[in-house]
């Protein structure tokens, strides 16, 4: 062919190969992950067989089944069986394992058997990055994202599903005996096959009824009232949807604002964020290291006893105040209406009057105070605005509501911090959900899908430190980090 570039005969004999290591440039990310493996104290971390036994027939090492992990989930081949044909046609992952081809069971087993040697490993880079001073701004917004599981819509079972699936059983089971009745009466001669046809199909939606009721007993044994078929530990989760949901996670993260490095991750079966904000926030505290941490979070992981116990642990919560009451749309006056008095402990209502506590209660374990004013109320000229109740207007307080006023004010006095959340959390799920593509999570049960979950965010990190630095400048850092 003229005029083009050509390539060498794929007969030509060579009588000096090339090196493996002169197809990969100094530059190239793979040696980072190298490096920072050969870093790790796998046995340290319990990372199995990372002490090979005396006897029988020799084993991978663990150090050479994470690197090929982490390049994998790096470069968006999480699957064992792709890594399998990776190792045998890809000269990044040959250089890689050194030309070795671990087939996908030995590939797969690794993450099944080692999810405390991986999850450790995820921690210990970001140990790392505390080293090298990336956190020094303490500052992490936290948000969670639900995730699909190995686990198809119709395999789970809730008491509304089987109320809707048992109901559509028995519309088509009068249906089909509807038109066997009308069959028999007319009788033509070319009903006989469709009259068999149905017949068959009433078998069919009659041994459903059967296999839907025994999952009516299992449901009613579960402390959810939840079954998973596939993967028993996924749950059923709504989503931003109108009246869409999923079968699959919840996966928390906290996320340090300057650098938006993954400072600290879980992954939970609950459908909501109001009980996690604690938690993810005193991980990240151990994760940065700092004596105090801003948090920022969205109004769903809004919940008293979190935000008081984030304060109690030097940790300054910033989440938007959730509104319950409908009184605004009602044209009444709300909870904010009535301004607390701390010095005479009463509130002072919309007309000027004060409504002194009288009362206290424990509600869900809550001690709630209870304020209002009956002699007040009778008299008042707008009690009509005021409330619907015959007799006075009622206002509830929780004995520790101090500390959600006080948080509220620090929202008030600083609105970009929202903005800033957003900015920093957001992205960091489209770029996980990104990476795993359809299929999200490709392990069962809550443990390994956590022990993929690190490997996904040991992935995240990696490429991050990559971005900041470089491939030689994250070598260099890693090198100087590990010393």
């Amino acid at each position: 062919m003229k005029r083009y570039i050509e390539g060498k005969s794929r007969a030509q004999m060579v009588l000096m190969p090339e090196s493996l290591d002169d197809f990969i440039g100094e530059d190239n990310p793979v040696r980072v992950i190298d490096l920072f493996v050969d870093e790790l104290d796998l046995p340290g971390l319990g990372f199995a067989s990372a002490q090979p036994a005396v006897t029988g027939r020799p084993g991978y090492h663990p150090g050479l089944l994470l690197k090929l992990y982490i390049y994998g989930y790096l470069n968006r081949v999480q699957s064992s069986r792709r890594l399998e044909r990776e190792a045998q046609r890809n000269v990044e992952v040959m250089w890689l394992t050194g030309h070795l081809t671990p087939d996908f069971k030995t590939i797969a087993d690794f993450r099944r058997d080692n999810g405390i040697g991986i999850r450790n490993a995820c921690k210990q880079f970001i140990a790392l990055c505390r080293e090298l001073d990336l956190f020094s701004h303490a500052v992490v917004a936290i948000d969670g994202s639900k995730f699909k599981a190995v686990n198809n819509r119709d395999k789970n079972f809730t008491p509304h599903k089987l109320e809707q699936r048992i109901k559509q059983i028995e519309e088509s089971i009068e249906r089909y005996l509807h038109a066997l009745d009308t069959a028999d009466r007319t009788q033509p001669a070319e009903t006989e096959a469709k009259t068999k046809n149905l017949k068959e199909k009433l078998v069919r939606l009659r041994k459903q009824m059967r296999y839907l009721q025994e999952m009516g007993e299992r449901l009613r044994q579960a402390p959810d009232e939840q079954v998973s078929l596939t993967d028993p530990d996924a749950r059923s989760m709504a989503t931003s949807g109108r009246g869409t949901g999923m079968v699959g996670y919840n996966v928390q993260v906290a996320v340090d604002s300057e650098h938006h490095l993954i400072v600290a991750h879980d992954v939970v079966n609950l459908g909501h964020d109001r009980t996690q904000l604690a938690s993810m926030a005193m991980q990240a505290k151990v994760a940065v290291d700092e004596e105090t941490l801003e948090v920022l979070a969205d109004r769903g992981y809004y919940k008293g006893p979190e935000i008081l116990a984030c304060e109690q642990s030097g940790i300054t919560p910033f989440v938007p105040m959730t509104m319950t009451s409908d009184n605004k749309a009602r044209g009444l006056f709300d909870k904010r209406d009535f301004v607390y008095q701390p010095d005479q402990d009463a509130y002072r209502c919309p007309s000027g009057q004060l409504l002194p506590r009288h009362h206290q209660s424990v509600e869900q374990g809550l001690v709630i105070h209870t304020y209002y004013n009956l002699s007040a109320c009778r008299q008042c000229p707008i009690k009509a605005r005021c409330t619907t109740a015959e007799k006075e207007r009622r206002v509830r307080r929780w004995e520790h509501e101090a500390v959600l006023e006080s948080m509220q004010r620090r929202l008030d006095a600083c609105p970009g911090k929202m903005r800033q959340r957003r900015s920093t959390v957001e992205h960091v799920f489209g770029t996980l959900k990104s990476w795993m593509g359809a299929t999200h999570f490709l392990t069962k049960t809550r443990p390994r899908v956590q022990t993929e979950m690190s490997l996904h965010v040991m992935a995240y990190n990696l490429r991050r430190i990559i971005s900041l630095y470089g491939p030689k400048g994250a070598m260099n850092v890693l090198r100087w980090a590990a010393a």
